[in-house]
């Protein structure tokens, strides 16, 4: 990959996973004993991700203590939300620590989706894309955004309209131009800035969707997991010790 750098969103506060993992934040989730968030890094090291921004808000403490500021040989860069901003809020943070003609990847700090890094990156420069997905297929409508997509992935609608049945979906990796999000407006006439709390999924992308920028999707078929719920977590080591590479 000629991409160095990912943003890590590590700052949720994990309700939903609270029963099973009561004191930690979710990406610190132990997984046969080590932490979730060190299998993510251990897997885009491994495609040439040198330079991490890990946004982190819930009990950031623990993640910056336990990581520290390099991780085999990357970088750890950490933005901290001190209070809830949004997936959204947490990207406009990191990007202050980017430059701003470079594509870099983001991540979710409880999803773990073997992508191919080389493909996604190919696809989206091929495309000139601003906003590029991995999607994965689901039948789980209710809980992932679906997407439809063209036969050249371009990105026609955001909701699928296969409800219920298979659908493609996002899966959590992307490659993004932070061309995206210069001079996007929301809903209401809110600018984009760091500071600024917003949710990617409702707030971002429609925003995006509806000032025609270039959105595509690439669909990968390697191990997904997302360590959301307690039934997905427990079942997560399965998934990464399979050692599933793209």
């Amino acid at each position: 990959m000629t991409i160095q750098s990912a943003v890590i969103l590590a700052g949720g506060l994990g309700t939903r996973l609270r029963s099973a993992v009561p004191d930690l934040p979710k990406p610190l989730a132990p997984i046969d004993g080590r932490p979730f968030l060190e299998y993510l890094l251990d897997f885009w090291i491994a495609q040439g991700i040198r330079h991490f921004i890990l946004a982190v808000g819930y009990r950031h403490e623990l993640i910056t203590s336990h990581l520290g500021l390099r991780y085999r040989g990357a970088r750890l860069d950490y933005v901290v939300e001190q209070t809830p901003l949004g997936t959204g809020g947490a990207v406009l943070l990191a990007l202050q620590k980017l430059p701003a003609d470079q594509r870099f990847l983001l991540l979710n700090g409880d999803t773990y989706f073997s992508v191919d890094g080389d493909g996604l990156e190919t696809f989206a420069r091929a495309h000139d894309s601003d906003w590029c997905f991995s999607l994965f297929r689901t039948g789980e409508t209710s809980r992932y955004l679906g997407m439809g997509v063209a036969a050249d992935g371009r990105i026609t609608e955001l909701k699928s309209s296969q409800d219920g049945d298979q659908c493609l979906a996002n899966g959590g990796v992307y490659c993004i131009h932070p061309r995206a999000f210069s001079a996007l407006t929301l809903a209401g006439g809110q600018a984009l800035a760091a500071g600024a709390s917003a949710s990617l999924e409702n707030d971002i992308f429609p925003a995006a969707f509806d000032a025609g920028q270039r959105m595509y999707g690439v669909e990968f078929n390697g191990s997904f997991i997302d360590i959301g719920i307690p039934a997905d977590y427990h079942r997560a080591g399965a998934v990464l010790n399979a050692k599933d590479k793209p």
